[in-house]
């Protein structure tokens, strides 16, 4: 006989769980007690949006569902971010949530919430458990649905009577993993395509890719010679310095990639959906009919046809997919090398940073650094703002599993993400980018890097003020400055007072010995960038925006 909470963890361990995060809750006691006596790590966090973003970082970079468990009524909607930013970027994570006992539902009891209701549109499968028995067959089923077709977050709600009671149930068997293969007709008709193309192009993106897909179709690329670009916030899956490399489709691209896309008369999209932001408001390819004749490669057939219609829509994962492209070989050369060439150009010189801007910090030269200094294997993390467009216009991704950074566009993101990295790949550096605004908003989990001594590098550029919204009201409502300023703390001296290393960068000559007693100190550090709100983008200042009203 075994309580549901020690059946909970049997079936985290059966599907192979190394760690949990999470807030305590005395919903969920049961399975912390379990907990007690098992393999698995509980990383205790400090609030339940950085549990849910370290759950998501670690399903991001591995591809195995992050698990985080947090308690009933205000634990639950406090992970809710964590779940949308899985839900959006479709990345596996599974939200346990401590639920009120069975017997007093529908009195708005004590933190009572219906998490079908509130988790309904952010979740992709949303199942509260009433049954000790069935535990192991929930449970199993919740990693096979946050991995099969478009990965997302599943969330399960445990009433926490249900937790304590007692069953003989069979153990818990692992989930099977499903992979959709194309077919031999697909890639045939694909081969057929690529062969009476003259500008085709690549763009990479979404989830379920591995360090083996992205070699199959990095030789793939090669057997053809075509250009890539990856996705937003995916440029992990492609090696940014190679030859074929085109740039970042996300946001504000190179003018001459967009144009490239725009008038590319094939575009083979693989894994992502291309939404709003990689497609410039569905302008680099118009939905729902394309002027290029696309084939779209995809692990969810419901995505495939949802926004734009294909020539060819191939239901396979990416993994599937890159090793048989890889082994299409073109019956004579590729006569589009000039094209891949001046792409590739064209996003090395948009890719080599300013060495100058308005103030006395320069981001440029301290992009150049870290790129400088950093291995391949380096994982960057960050949340939003516009300091992040540093990051994925200079900073050249080689590896994949070194990016964690949200497509939905959630600040906050940064700390918690390179928390759990670092838990994952303690061997590799691990760098947290976040700004002024967006780090106040789960700095806290900074505590939790100290608590278990993963020596992250916390990068934030504190320029005094919500930049982007800065920089969109300073456009639309001229001379009406209101709600975008910061008063800020001394970064440097809180990270000092949590325990670890703090530096102050207030010229850009500051930086590479600051960053360099950062990484020695053995300590999680903040290092606190005093960036001035002229220097809004690399070719964007607020005076300019001003001037242009």
């Amino acid at each position: 006989m075994q309580t549901g909470g020690q059946l909970i963890v049997d079936a985290l361990e059966a599907n192979g769980v190394k760690q949990i995060y999470c807030v305590p809750g005395e919903s969920y006691l049961a399975v912390l007690d379990a907990l007690h006596d098992s393999p698995i790590d509980t990383i205790i966090c400090r609030q339940e949006g950085g549990a849910a973003m370290m759950a998501d970082s670690e399903g991001r970079l591995t591809g195995r569902p992050g698990i985080c468990f947090v308690t009933r009524g205000p634990g639950a909607t406090n992970a809710s971010p964590g779940v949308h930013i899985a839900m959006q970027d479709s990345v596996p994570m599974i939200l346990f949530v401590g639920q009120i006992a069975r017997g007093i539902r529908h009195r708005e009891a004590f933190q009572e919430v219906d998490y079908k209701a509130v988790f309904g549109s952010l979740a992709k499968w949303v199942v509260e458990i009433e049954d000790v028995a069935r535990i192991p067959e929930l449970v199993t089923r919740a990693f096979a649905v946050a991995t099969s077709g478009r990965p997302g977050p599943v969330v399960i709600a445990l009433p926490e009577d249900m937790l304590l009671d007692e069953v003989e149930a069979p153990a818990a068997l692992p989930y099977t993993p499903v992979e959709t293969e194309p077919g031999a007709a697909q890639m045939d008709e694909l081969q057929a395509l690529l062969e009476k193309a003259e500008r085709p192009f690549v763009i990479l993106g979404g989830t379920r890719w591995s360090e083996s897909s992205v070699a199959a179709f990095t030789k793939a690329v090669e057997n053809w010679n075509l250009p890539v670009g990856c996705s937003f916030r995916r440029q992990m899956l492609f090696d940014n310095s190679h030859p074929n490399y085109a740039g970042d489709v996300g946001i504000g691209p190179n003018p001459k990639l967009a144009t490239a896309i725009k008038q590319a008369d094939l575009v083979l999209l693989v894994g992502g959906r291309f939404g709003e932001m990689p497609s410039s408001d569905y302008t680099l390819m118009k939905s729902p009919y394309p002027d290029q004749t696309l084939v779209h490669v995809h692990a969810d057939a419901n995505e495939l046809g949802r926004v734009y219609r294909p020539t060819l829509a191939i239901n396979a994962s990416p993994e599937a997919f890159a090793h048989a492209f890889a082994a299409l070989k073109p019956k004579a050369a590729p006569t589009w090398g000039e094209n891949t060439k001046a792409l590739n150009d064209a996003y090395l010189a948009w890719s080599t940073p300013p060495q100058t801007g308005p103030g006395a910090v320069q981001m440029g030269p301290i992009m150049q650094h870290l790129g400088e200094v950093l291995g391949e294997d380096a994982i960057l993390c960050n949340g939003a703002g516009n300091y992040a467009t540093w990051i994925h216009r200079f900073h050249k991704f080689r590896r994949y599993a070194t990016q964690a950074a949200p497509t939905s566009g959630s600040m906050g993101y940064g700390t918690p993400a390179a928390v759990a990295a670092k838990r994952l790949f303690p061997e590799r550096d691990v760098i947290a980018f976040a700004g002024d605004g967006c780090f106040l908003m789960n700095g806290q989990e900074f505590a939790t890097a100290i608590q278990y001594d993963l020596p992250i590098i916390v990068i934030v550029v504190n320029n005094g003020i919500y930049g982007t919204i800065r920089m969109h009201q300073e456009r639309e409502y001229p001379g009406r400055v209101s709600g975008t300023t910061l008063n800020n703390p001394d970064f440097a001296a809180l990270a000092r007072a949590y325990g670890g290393h703090g530096e102050t960068v207030e010229t850009t000559a500051d930086f590479a010995a600051a960053f360099d007693r950062a990484r020695t100190s053995g300590k999680p550090a903040i290092i606190e960038i005093k960036l001035d709100p002229e220097a809004l983008t690399p070719t964007r200042t607020l005076s300019d925006i001003r001037e242009k009203r």
